[in-house]
């Protein structure tokens, strides 16, 4: 009989899973198989720092990055530094592009995404470090936007993970008081409207508001609607599935 704690294998695969689109559908899509998903990350990240599964903080995007990069030789056989100088010899500039470059060669999608932002990074003089990947690293924009606010960051970083894991077309754009959330077009927002509140906006078509879902109205144009998150608990599946939706409404 096994511990009931994820495997080394187990837990990589869903560092390196973390950006599947498939795990956020839609929250009228939602059944068995993203019960069983929840469920397997929670206990995969409370394995991280607690393997009798005591109640442990969720492994934050800095820590996952640090652990897939630590994790690159054994994994696929090249350290990230050898990554990129294979990427810049490629003379490929595109995310997707390069992404895919790298699959051919055997490099899961997780691995792969890191490995691109990394190698964008570098080539534009930054530190190269992927952290764009899974959410960490955001400009001083956002750092400002949570002064005074902490409590709410582990609920930013949290969504931004997963809004991220929609596709390789997400951005992420900082603004002075919220972050937008683009693909073609935008379709969300992330603002911290107080100390204890984040408001995320959702841009969707045909909608009716809902006591969660509520309609945006005057609060911001540039949506239909909006949830007030106060706790990470509150970044459920429901959450994800209308952002996804949105996200997919906006290609």
């Amino acid at each position: 009989m096994g511990s009931g704690v994820p495997s080394d294998g187990a837990r990589e695969r869903g560092m390196a899973e973390l950006a599947a689109p498939s795990l956020y559908r839609r929250p009228d899509r939602l059944g068995r198989d993203a019960q069983r998903v929840h469920g397997a990350f929670r206990t995969l990240n409370l394995s991280f720092t607690n393997p009798n599964h005591e109640e442990a903080a969720l492994a934050t995007p800095e820590e996952m990055q640090a652990t897939m990069i630590a994790n690159l030789p054994e994994k696929t056989g090249r350290s990230l530094e050898e990554w990129i100088t294979e990427v810049r010899s490629s003379g490929l500039e595109k995310h997707g592009q390069v992404v895919a470059m790298l699959k051919e060669q055997g490099v899961s999608h997780g691995y792969a995404n890191l490995i691109a932002h990394a190698a964008r990074e570098r080539a534009a003089g930054g530190a190269g470090s992927g952290a764009d990947a899974l959410g960490a690293g955001e400009p001083d924009l956002v750092e400002a936007q949570y002064a005074g606010k902490e409590d709410l960051r582990p609920i930013y970083n949290r969504i931004a993970s997963a809004v991220r894991g929609f596709g390789d077309d997400v951005e992420l754009a900082p603004k002075k008081a919220y972050v937008s959330l683009r693909r073609s077009k935008q379709f969300g927002l992330l603002q911290p409207s107080t100390k204890t509140r984040l408001d995320v906006g959702i841009k969707l078509k045909e909608a009716g508001p809902t006591d969660r879902l509520e309609a945006a109205g005057s609060w911001n144009a540039m949506v239909t609607h909006r949830v007030r998150v106060t706790s990470r608990d509150e970044v459920d599946d429901d959450l994800i599935g209308w952002l996804r939706r949105a996200y997919e409404e906006a290609g």
